[in-house]
């Protein structure tokens, strides 16, 4: 443990021989069943690439509100494109940020008898009037996705999994980026970046500009800070991963405390997640793991599915109550007649 609130890990220990390897695992292990929450290093990831990025999500909020709003996600059933300030809801509050968001880039499914999950399949809204934007992203997305499949194989194994485990169970990973843009505030703090919550999937991949604090995470029942680390990610796990250890490795609520004004944020998370269609079976965990598991910490009012797809439209579905009300008014009924 660092003398910061969150444990640091080093991912380039899974290049430097078995001994080393095998302490990674054990700290990934321990790090996300007593927190759920980590700072890793060693990515890869170039401060080149970070400036590219920071700079790239700078001059998109930095377009005229025409050429963001040419691409607002009420536009799209697939929920892509540009978010404005207060079109996000966390818990039903108002979230005060801006943001674009991005999927993996697919035609859009119109088969009858595809499930509802299906509708989240689709193209993504780039902004015209800065088409060098997904060079950049998808970029990113390349090198965070290599990340993401190193660090679920190090899981695998620290659970007594075949390190392949979630490469089978996984399908074409779901991902999303979200660029995201919290701005200053002036009223009394807290307020709500983002509001407390747990990530619905498997892994979450943070990056927030040098510099700029906000995030916060629930430990012992008390918000603490975790502010950047130069050259770390911040790392955390979410509900799926939770239900398939049985709540051995644990999702944790986290929030975002705006800025004061004239002070801004720019955070990029990435979501890597399993194919909409694949659901990820419970691991059999060795017997002394399997001591420690707590169980899954249910909400009544916002289940687990182990079908990932019934996860993320659930989310969606919730956080942009303006585009479901659009696109998707007939889930909004079915569902609000079924609670």
């Amino acid at each position: 443990m660092s003398d910061l609130n969150l444990p640091i890990l080093d991912l380039s220990q899974l290049d430097q021989g078995p001994d080393a390897a095998s302490r990674f695992r054990d700290e990934l292990r321990a790090a996300t069943h007593d927190v759920g929450f980590f700072y890793l290093t060693g990515t890869g990831v170039t401060p080149e690439l970070e400036s590219r990025l920071l700079t790239a999500a700078r001059d998109f909020f930095a377009l005229p509100e025409a050429d963001k709003l040419a691409i607002e996600n009420v536009k799209s059933p697939h929920f892509r494109g540009y978010t404005r300030i207060g079109g996000e809801r966390t818990q039903g509050r108002v979230d005060w940020r801006e943001q674009i968001d991005i999927g993996p880039e697919r035609e859009a499914v119109h088969e009858p008898a595809a499930p509802d999950f299906a509708r989240l399949i689709g193209p993504n809204l780039w902004p015209a009037a800065q088409p060098g934007l997904r060079d950049v992203v998808s970029e990113w997305h390349d090198h965070l996705s290599r990340v993401a499949r190193r660090l679920l194989r190090a899981w695998a194994l620290s659970l007594g999994a075949p390190e392949t485990y979630f490469d089978e169970h996984f399908g074409e990973p779901s991902t999303l980026i979200k660029i995201v843009r919290y701005p200053g505030k002036e009223d009394p703090t807290p307020q709500q970046g983002v509001g407390a919550h747990k990530d619905s999937g498997v892994l979450t991949l943070l990056w927030v500009e040098p510099g700029k604090g906000g995030l916060q995470v629930e430990r012992g029942g008390e918000w603490v800070d975790a502010p950047p680390v130069p050259g770390a990610f911040v790392v955390n796990i979410g509900e799926l991963l939770e239900y398939a250890t049985q709540g051995y490795l644990i999702a944790t609520k986290h929030r975002v405390i705006s800025p004061r004004f004239p002070d801004d944020r720019i955070s990029v998370p990435f979501f890597f997640n399993p194919a909409l269609d694949k659901r990820l079976p419970l691991i059999e965990l060795p017997a002394d793991l399997a001591a420690q598991a707590r169980g899954v910490t249910q909400d009544p009012t916002n289940p687990i599915h182990a079908l990932y797809g019934e996860n993320a439209l659930k989310s969606r579905l919730r956080a942009h109550p303006d585009v479901a009300a659009i696109h998707h008014s007939d889930l909004v009924a079915s569902r609000t007649s079924a609670s």
